[in-house]
């Protein structure tokens, strides 16, 4: 959970106030990037219309929650989190994926709750605000979810000055059996190359070092835009912005065709990370979960990879314990995780979701037996994160520097290696300043963090890694 509260956000663009006295409004961003995004875009509108953003909710008049619903932890957060929230007498607006999950739940359990605002229908948060003051209790969720912000829709950014998520699309085509996605969030919506471009350059120009792609499937960006993938394109494009890092996550096999590898290949300032979330290896559970590659082998995909992309990190996510798997199935997950010697991995225990073709499938694996799996997976890839950490001792590298801890005059930034939240970081000595990319010789390793000293950049330093 991000409650927002340790700084108010820097906005993306000048946003004018309204001479008006507006109540305050504090946000609580829950759930993962695309989330953010979204709260983000709430913000600048709230702010441009004239309302105070406050990141201190107890002086706040409205607490706009934006929640998450993808699995049952994160919905425990939500519901945790509101119902802290209306203890204490707030008056809350729910927005995001639980509140499109569960509408009518929430306005019937959460009195507190002065509105809801469903995932497609975020950029009416000035007209709800506008109606809830009139005395309204505000229902602002549709079916209809067709809704992309794009660069002209104001920003306040709630990450790291240095860094910002650019959102390519929005919504998914997939049916995967286990997902919820689709119903929460609508079919793939991509934004047109022009209208990206546009926003990396205002990024850019805010000192942004570091652009993060995403969307639900980023490698199918373009396809219903343009009837064919663009991700090559889009990649090449973005090499022209003057920003130094360019990272992508949520990169699906699917999409890793010759012409994106080229593209990577060929664009200095992508960085050569991919996130790949494979979910299993096993050809049964891969075809249970209705995986659009069921049919192929993930091995000749990591293979092609490290053959076209041999400084690559490669990250990726799996779900133990689905419908059916047997210890077969697991121990192939093992070996091939083994096999791959992936840099990072997140484990995830199988979690039921009303709604999806995997809630009604036979062979629920106990519960015990999904967080054994997850422990025996993760205890064998903690060995192989620290062996592809402890390669990187002696090594000089580019560090973005992120924070600074006054009493040590210790750095903490991440290499290019480690992406913002879900990777580990790299603690740094000597002169820098914060967002800046300094030159880092590595000089320790531990399973997840790295540890460096800052030195004069060697002839021929890549400031991408590359």
């Amino acid at each position: 959970m991000n409650r927002l509260e340790t700084a108010l956000p820097t906005p993306s663009r000048s946003l004018s106030a309204s001479p008006k006295e507006a109540p305050a409004v504090a946000v609580v961003h829950l759930g993962c990037e695309k989330n953010r995004v979204d709260t983000e875009h709430m913000m600048g509108l709230l702010a441009q219309a004239g309302y105070r953003v406050e990141g201190d909710e107890e002086s706040a008049d409205y607490i706009i929650v934006n929640t998450c619903s993808f699995i049952e932890a994160a919905r425990r957060e939500s519901v945790s989190t509101l119902m802290e929230l209306a203890v204490q007498g707030k008056k809350l607006i729910i927005a995001g994926c639980l509140a499109q999950h569960f509408q009518e739940e929430l306005l019937r359990e959460i009195p507190e709750a002065v509105a809801i605002v469903g995932t497609g229908d975020y950029h009416q948060i000035v007209q709800v605000m506008e109606r809830v003051e009139r005395g309204e209790r505000v229902n602002a969720v549709t079916s209809s979810l067709d809704y992309i912000a794009d660069e002209t829709v104001p920003r306040y950014r709630t990450t790291h000055a240095p860094v910002a998520y650019l959102r390519v699309a929005e919504g998914c085509d997939y049916r995967c059996s286990f997902c919820i996605i689709p119903h929460l969030r609508g079919k793939q919506r991509s934004r047109p190359i022009e209208s990206i471009l546009r926003e990396a350059e205002q990024l850019a120009a805010e000192g942004v070092q570091e652009l993060i792609l995403i969307s639900q499937i980023t490698t199918n960006y373009g396809i219903d835009l343009y009837g064919e993938p663009r991700l090559a394109e889009l990649i090449r494009a973005l090499g022209k912005i003057p920003i130094p890092w360019v990272r992508m996550l949520y990169a699906y096999p699917t999409g890793i065709t010759p012409a994106v590898v080229e593209a990577i290949q060929e664009t200095p300032n992508f960085l050569l990370y991919l996130d790949l979330p494979l979910q299993h290896s096993h050809p049964e559970i891969l075809k249970a979960m209705n995986r659009p590659w069921q049919d192929q082998v993930n091995d000749r995909l990591i293979e092609r990879l490290r053959q076209a992309l041999p400084k690559a990190v490669l990250r990726t996510s799996f779900i133990v314990g689905f419908p059916g798997e047997t210890e077969e199935h697991f121990q192939h997950l093992l070996d091939f995780v083994q096999r791959h010697q992936f840099d990072h991995v997140g484990v995830f225990t199988f979690s039921p979701e009303e709604g999806t073709p995997a809630y009604h499938l036979p062979h629920q694996v106990p519960e015990r037996v999904k967080k054994e799996r997850r422990a025996r997976l993760m205890q064998l890839q903690q060995g192989i994160a620290f062996r592809r950490n402890r390669e990187q001792v002696g090594q000089v590298v580019p560090v973005l520097l992120e924070q600074e801890n006054p009493r040590t005059g210790e750095w903490i930034g991440r290499s290019p290696r480690f992406a913002p939240e879900v990777d580990g970081v790299v603690y740094v000595r000597g002169p820098g300043s914060l967002g800046s990319l300094v030159p880092v010789q590595i000089t320790r390793a531990e399973p997840y963090d790295l540890f460096g000293q800052v030195v004069e950049a060697p002839q021929g330093f890549s400031w991408s890694g590359r």
